[in-house]
């Protein structure tokens, strides 16, 4: 007898592991957002009011904790730990305009990525994925 109900149907898994692919983006992402954090120092520099120890800190310390965070995409808590991040780039503005500007926009392209995390489980659920059917 058929079961052809897809909500009760059981899909063998992927033949390639989409999670893998998915923590290696947000792994890249992580390391290209401390690239362009970075590159906000001389723009703090010079079109901002100029460099303090405070906003340089709080500025390599944020793509340092990135730069850690992409290695880190194996983790339980990953998730968490990147929204943080994105809420300290976001409160950035505190520092520089130009900053909080980064923040805002790499907060646009992790709504984008989180889209596609949600895309993902509906997709491996209900045996859409790649290598899930025969």
């Amino acid at each position: 007898m058929s079961n052809d109900n897809p909500e009760q149907q059981q899909f063998r898994p992927p033949a390639t592991d989409p999670w893998k692919g998915f923590r290696g983006v947000m792994a890249g992402t992580l390391v290209l957002e401390a690239i362009v954090v970075l590159l906000v120092l001389p723009v703090i520099a010079t079109v901002g009011g100029g460099l303090s120890a405070l906003s340089t800190t709080y500025v390599v310390g944020l793509a340092v904790l990135m730069i850690l965070g992409a290695g880190l995409q194996k983790r339980p808590w990953a998730i968490p730990f990147n929204i943080t991040l994105q809420v300290l780039a976001v409160l950035g503005f505190f520092v520089d305009p130009a900053f909080g500007a980064v923040g805002v926009l790499f907060a646009v392209v992790w709504a984008y990525i989180f889209y596609l995390r949600k895309d993902i489980r509906y997709r491996e659920s209900r045996g859409l994925l790649r290598g899930q059917r025969d």
